[in-house]
């Protein structure tokens, strides 16, 4: 098949979770004998362009001039007052749009897949005709959830405001996307039913964050002792709000037991208030080379999330590390795991810091955890059953009238 996919930004070298999922589906195409193309946002990076044409048939970029935080916070500021969600304006460009409608028309594509519902609102594929292309929403999230839950969750005043009144706009465009598309996946089970409670009847199939069990294998180093590990996006307002939550509640009750513990806090471009967390147990390291690394030391993977949509690669490599694992309920939703048997559930900070506790003074237990959540990466989250799984809904897609 030609696939023609639709990106906010280059999927490659995958540094976070977006990226890791759009690397893994698109590399997984291609190595399947797919023709893959890309339409990307993107500031031209040469390591970026360079890794994505190692897989794409052909690469098309088109200049996204990406917003320092105070033009942004303008430009939430103003949307406030608009029609349309801050995401839209954000994302669109004309010349991207005129792109676009130039490669439908001249290009025989199957299949064109869009990433994420902004990217959706933001622009039309006219592809019309006997030979149209079927068109893919694959949203990594149901935004609108993701925003109302921010909404509803106690923090920043202005934030919760700003999202209270923007997650009725990605509401409406989301459904909107939702209608226009043949097909819409998720990464989840759970947010399949928000989309067809929704929108019933919505033609929809569930496509999985997975992980490369080859690349994230358990080490045969031991871990450090005493060391918890946070691993994300620290631009990302769910992490940001987690980890803030924990240092506050719920490490002074883990050191108030275990004094040696250390924390290290790993992900790219941390803000101001997250680097102000550093001190002499608790590392923030901002962007590193590799991830597995520091998964690697890890006595405990922590997912402390309050706030959340869709599936957290987090975990998903943590399980195929064999890395023993303490999230929120929110933080594991969506992914198919058992309380005591793969990991440690835990909602408030008292129960958080008992079930890091129990690890920390069971090494039996970490290693138990840790070999189950293996076992089921193994079995569910590898990238090949996931995006056979996606070949399979182009061609349910492709054979209807």
């Amino acid at each position: 098949m030609k696939v023609l996919f639709l990106t906010p930004y280059l999927p490659s070298p995958p540094r976070y979770g977006a990226q890791r999922r759009l690397d893994g589906l698109m590399r997984g195409l291609g190595k399947n004998g797919h023709e893959v193309s890309l339409l990307s946002l993107s500031d031209n990076d040469p390591v970026s362009l360079e890794a994505t044409r190692a897989y794409c048939h052909e690469v098309v970029t088109v200049a996204h001039d990406v917003q320092d935080m105070s033009g942004r916070r303008w430009l939430q500021l103003r949307s406030l007052a608009a029609h349309k969600s801050f995401e839209y304006y954000l994302f669109r460009r004309p010349e991207f749009q005129a792109r676009l409608d130039e490669m439908v028309a001249s290009r025989p594509y199957d299949v064109v897949q869009v990433e994420f519902s902004q990217m959706a609102a933001a622009y039309r594929v006219n592809s019309n005709g006997a030979a149209r292309a079927r068109l893919v929403l694959d949203e990594h999230n149901v935004e609108y959830e993701l925003n109302r839950r921010t909404a509803e969750t106690p923090g920043r005043f202005d934030r919760r405001l700003y999202c209270s009144v923007n997650w009725r706009k990605l509401w409406r465009e989301e459904l909107d996307a939702w209608r226009r598309f043949d097909g819409v996946a998720l990464t989840s089970a759970r947010d399949e039913r928000v989309l067809r409670r929704d929108l019933p009847g919505t033609r929809t199939v569930v496509i999985p964050n997975a992980v490369d069990l080859e690349s994230f294998r358990p080490s045969e180093a031991a871990s450090d002792p005493a060391t918890l590990v946070f691993l994300g996006a620290m631009n990302y307002v769910p992490n940001v709000d987690g980890i803030h939550d924990f240092v506050q509640n719920t490490l002074p009750k883990i050191r108030a037991r275990h004094p040696e513990v250390m924390l290290k806090v790993v992900g790219m471009n941390p803000p101001a208030s997250v680097r102000e967390l550093g001190n002499d147990y608790i590392e923030v390291t901002g962007l590193v080379d590799d991830p597995r690394v520091y998964l690697d030391r890890a006595t405990v993977t922590i997912v402390p999330l309050r706030i959340g949509g869709g599936t957290r690669f987090k975990i998903i490599e943590s399980m195929a590390k064999g890395k023993a694992i303490v999230s929120t309920r929110l933080g594991a939703e969506g992914i198919e795991v058992e309380h005591e048997k793969h990991l440690l559930l835990a909602d408030d900070p008292e129960t958080f810091a008992d079930a890091v506790c129990r690890i920390l003074q069971s090494p039996e237990l970490a290693r138990s955890l840790g070999q189950s959540a293996r076992r089921l990466a193994e079995e569910r989250y590898g990238w090949g059953p996931t995006v056979a799984r996606l070949e399979r809904f182009y061609d349910e897609l492709l054979s209807a009238s």
